[in-house]
């Protein structure tokens, strides 16, 4: 289980993440801290009736139940704090609100006072918030030095954990793949909307500008400025093409003239360029010009390149067929 925490939660730890909040209260006035004979100080909590209650203080060897759990997979939500209250990770605002998953293995007389023997104490439902010495977490848990800037904040680290669920690999396994198929089912859905929407907005330019565009099996509308000579470009064929490309307000974000007017060259169909250019180009021959009314879904989708190009446009190309090689 170290492995896991660590890839889950050092990964997000650094400087930059560090935002000072105040500390998750409980109703009630706060209790002292519980401790293992490791030196583990904790107090956990549990929702009744709308409130949360202090649970009883566990043997110092910790909780004899922790054994129907082991092999077993929790799910739960995690904040690691340092001794001065600055967030070091908050996994619902970096992993999407999701819950992290960490495998329950046997904890090792080794691991006392560690990351892992906290969650050990947690069942389902429980809250807990776990006061840790910051070396012992860092050699046990982490496996590395105590970065300079959390040791700075004091002796020790706090951390406080929210335990959603604990499942057998089987059940983790098959949520997962219901997960999969939702967010996937999501992802089309958004996709389909978004293409409507691209298509609405193309076919209202090329209306307003009384272009008569065909459109590729893909999606790509075009319109040919200047016919070429020859047979079409073909996929592996290396194209040499000058080019100005805006967006449909008519804002330019980049052009071959800005580059000392020479052609860019690539090999057709092999993924150098964005997928609206590998279809659009491939219905012209040399010598060709085109203008080319590009989907987002084909272009650079949700992912925004830069700042002169905003996320799910549309793009319109100029374009110059030079040569075919």
């Amino acid at each position: 289980m170290a492995y896991s925490v660590r890839m889950r939660v050092l990964g997000l730890v650094s400087a930059g993440l560090l935002a000072t909040v105040g500390l998750v209260s409980f109703q009630g006035k706060p209790v002292p801290f519980n401790k293992l004979k490791s030196g583990l100080e904790y107090r956990i909590y549990r929702l009744e009736k709308g409130r949360y209650v202090l649970r009883p203080a566990l043997p110092a060897t910790g909780d004899p139940t922790y054994a129907s759990r082991v092999g077993r997979i929790l799910s739960l939500h995690l904040q690691f704090r340092t001794a001065k209250d600055s967030v070091l990770m908050h996994s619902r605002r970096q992993n999407e609100n999701q819950p992290v998953r960490v495998p329950l293995d046997t904890i090792r007389p080794s691991q006392g006072g560690s990351v892992e023997q906290a969650l050990a104490l947690l069942q389902p439902g429980d809250s807990g918030v776990f006061r840790l010495n910051l070396d012992t977490v860092f050699r046990k848990s982490f496996q590395q030095p105590v970065p300079g800037f959390i040791r700075r904040a004091g002796p020790t680290m706090l951390v406080f954990a929210k335990a959603v669920s604990v499942q057998t690999p089987a059940e983790v396994e098959a949520q997962m793949r219901q997960e999969e198929a939702s967010q996937q089912a999501t992802a089309s859905a958004k996709a389909a909307e978004q293409a409507r929407r691209d298509e609405a907005l193309i076919l209202a330019y090329a209306k307003e500008h009384q272009l008569q565009p065909q459109k590729t099996p893909r999606g790509v509308y075009y319109v040919v400025t200047r016919p070429g000579s020859g047979p079409l470009a073909q996929p592996g064929q290396t194209v040499s093409v000058l080019y100005r490309g805006q967006l449909l307000s008519g804002q330019e974000f980049d052009a071959s003239a800005n580059h000392g007017n020479k052609p860019i060259e690539f090999p057709l169909g092999a993924g150098r360029v964005i997928p609206g250019w590998d279809e659009g180009l491939a219905q012209l021959s040399k010598g060709a010009k085109a203008t080319l009314l590009i989907p987002s879904a084909l272009a650079y989708g949700p992912r925004s390149p830069g700042e002169s190009i905003p996320a799910n446009s549309v793009l319109l190309f100029d374009v110059e067929l030079v040569d075919v090689k």
